[in-house]
């Protein structure tokens, strides 16, 4: 067993900030490596994460994450087959099961995860799917690492898609609502500023509630809109503009974009 036990493949946003996550959870900074080919982030993340291995190349770890852009994947994997590594969890979009088990090799098992922005504060989801040699140990593995940065489900591979498209994809829906009630603030009279902190300090502040473990969106919604109210008048706007159609097309546009991201291959 190495003396590593995480060696974290891309030292960008998402995979730092699994290092920090860890790191803020308890384990060891020399538990923990991170291989990063760019020598202006490798000198960021020393800097943040003193006491962690940060180097060029992949380590033997006893796993590892993949957390590079898809576009240098195929050389950041074989480059990774070269380290005794037994296990991966792959963070990259688009990148399916299949081809990261022929760039692995048999030897490896391999867990794929599609993970959200949220992650960056520590308050993602992240849904894992196993691979052909991973079993209950390496799904648990996957499921500790990545609790570190949130909530963590299980689905199958041909689940991911619609996972993208919902949660991968979601917090942007939720920063366009924001960005939409900003600009009508400010259309119906409020200085930028003010609308802007209305618009970001709502949502923040609705997010908080539907984190509650027994949160019902449809019951939230309930209790906010009134009878008559003011509430119920700009809902009844949003359900006359069709924004469950719009929301369900946007979901499967991006589903159907994530599905042809794995077709084509890095």
């Amino acid at each position: 067993m190495s003396s590593v036990r995480l060696l974290v493949v891309g030292g960008g946003n998402m995979g730092g900030a699994l290092v920090r996550g860890l790191l803020a959870a308890g384990w060891a900074p020399d538990a923990l490596a991170v291989a990063e080919t760019d020598a202006g982030r490798r000198r960021a993340l020393e800097a943040l994460v003193p006491g962690v291995a940060v180097g060029a190349a992949p380590v033997a770890a006893d796993g590892a994450v993949v957390a590079v852009k898809p576009q240098v994947a195929e050389p950041a994997c074989r480059a990774l087959a070269n380290a005794a590594v037994p296990r991966w969890l792959s963070i990259m979009a688009g990148v399916p099961l299949a081809r990261l088990e022929a760039w692995a090799g048999p030897a490896v098992a391999v867990v794929r995860a599609m993970p959200n922005t949220p992650a960056l504060v520590g308050a993602g989801i992240t849904a894992v799917a196993p691979g052909t040699r991973a079993g209950e140990a390496e799904l648990a593995w996957a499921a500790e690492v990545l609790g570190a940065v949130g909530e963590v489900v299980r689905v199958t591979e041909e689940d991911l898609d619609a996972v993208t498209a919902v949660s991968g994809s979601g917090p942007a829906y939720v920063f366009l609502l924001a960005e939409a009630m900003a600009e009508a603030g400010e259309a119906a009279g409020l200085e930028p500023e003010l609308a802007r902190r209305l618009a970001r300090s709502t949502v923040a502040g609705a997010g908080r509630l539907l984190a509650g473990p027994e949160a019902d969106p449809r019951a939230l919604r309930a209790q906010v809109t009134s009878p008559g109210g003011t509430t119920e008048a700009a809902v009844g706007a949003f359900e006359e503009g069709g924004l469950r159609a719009l929301v369900a097309t946007a979901v499967q546009a991006a589903a159907a974009r994530s599905r042809a991201l794995a077709n084509e291959g890095p």
